[in-house]
């Protein structure tokens, strides 16, 4: 491995949300945000930028779309053209964007949960219902496992559905749907004229030599009715530069977009155009390191806990750094968030924010060094210890 996963960097005095949010005796663990230094060429092509002294309104440059295309093509034999490329300050603003532009008052748009907490918030915010469908939990290999759910997700179709919010790789249990599932998926939505928003953010965080299918790419049908939200922030760790893009083949639905923002949504960040393209042309080897270094770090995580936390529930992410635990048979009084901050001094992020019947769930990020994550399964195995140790020394407990 060239590149260093391994080494902590200092990040409380650099005004981090991640780190400054807990007081300095909590590791967080929550947002997804890496603690891994951004690749060199990034570094070098933001110094080079920092060079001339005028930071100006900028476009995208014609090379910076062409970087692009020549990624989706590179990386997904995904075809698409520099005018289908509408760049965004970041995804969670694309996705109320989606919202404002294909939903009308009282619409509603269907998500799967758990769900990233803005895709649950984003339609509300543009006057829309959000109709949330559970994704079918089983245990496969004593590993939880979450499956799209084809028949609760016909049902939750009704007449005032406008949009479904597809997020693939799949935030937070880091499943990578197939194409077939996808497929399935998109013919429910073209048949009822349903607008796809594909959120694939971390679809560049593939682990195990996966590859990445877009949604857009598996028909010219599918990529008609269908926007795909997109950047380098979480691959690259660059999220703090704002530079996210919308791939959206069918001009009438770019035109719908261009409408709903004019006005509203701000130029993207100059420096993030830098890195976005810096990023997409000079980043292959660090990207190959770092989803060799994720992967280890998931399986290391999932041995931990097969051997000290017996009773957590987890998934086995096939993609992302992100894991959500399910604490529903650990004996936790209470919130397991407010729990293991309390007790642990790890800062999860809380499940139940992901949708209704997650309450006894975490999400934890381990995109970070590893003797980090390490460190932060002990503690949270030290205060398990400690809790079952009392629950099986409680009398009561034998009286069922």
């Amino acid at each position: 491995m060239t590149y260093d996963f391994d080494t902590p960097i200092d990040r409380r005095a650099s005004g981090s949300v991640k780190w400054g949010r807990y007081p300095a005796d909590v590791i967080p663990m929550w947002v997804a945000d890496m603690d891994f230094a951004v690749p060199p060429a990034i570094s070098e092509a933001l110094k080079r930028r920092l060079e001339h002294p005028v930071f100006g309104y900028e476009w995208p440059s014609p090379r910076l779309s062409g970087a692009v295309v020549a990624w989706l093509d590179k990386q997904y034999a995904w075809k698409v053209k520099p005018e289908d490329i509408v760049f965004l300050p970041g995804l969670v603003s694309g996705t109320n964007l989606v919202m404002r532009a294909f939903g009308h008052l009282g619409d509603e748009a269907i998500v799967f949960t758990p769900s990233y907490p803005p895709f649950l918030s984003a339609p509300g915010n543009n006057g829309m219902a959000t109709k949330a469908v559970r994704l079918a939990q089983s245990t496969v290999n004593g590993k939880d496992r979450y499956d799209i759910d084809f028949d609760a997700f016909g049902h939750a179709f009704s007449a005032r559905t406008a949009v479904y919010i597809h997020c693939h790789p799949h935030n937070p249990t880091g499943r990578e749907y197939t194409p077939d599932e996808m497929t399935r998926l998109a013919q429910m939505c073209l048949e009822r004229n349903v607008l796809i928003c594909s959120d694939e953010i971390h679809c560049d965080l593939m682990l195990d030599g996966r590859k990445h299918v877009p949604m857009a790419s598996l028909s010219p049908e599918i990529a008609q009715n269908t926007v795909t939200l997109m950047a380098p922030s979480k691959t690259f760790n660059v999220p703090g530069l704002g530079c996210a893009f919308a791939v959206v083949q069918n001009p009438r639905l770019r035109q719908r977009m261009a409408n709903a923002e004019a006005g509203i949504v701000p130029h993207v960040n100059a420096l993030g155009l830098v890195a976005c393209e810096a990023a997409f042309t000079e980043c292959d080897a660090w990207l190959a390191d770092l989803q060799a270094y994720l992967a280890a770090n998931r399986d290391a995580m999932l041995e931990f806990v097969a051997r000290r936390m017996p009773h957590v529930g987890i998934n086995v992410p096939e993609a992302t750094y992100l894991a959500f635990l399910d604490f529903s048979r650990a004996h936790i009084t209470g919130n397991p968030y407010t729990f293991f901050l309390e007790k642990a001094r790890v800062a999860l992020n809380d499940g139940s924010t992901f949708g209704p019947g997650y309450a006894n769930y975490a999400r934890l990020n381990f995109g970070c060094p590893r003797a980090q994550l390490m460190e932060t399964l002990e503690r949270m195995a030290a205060v398990l210890d400690h809790t079952h140790a009392a629950h099986s020394a409680d009398p009561g407990d034998s009286l069922g």
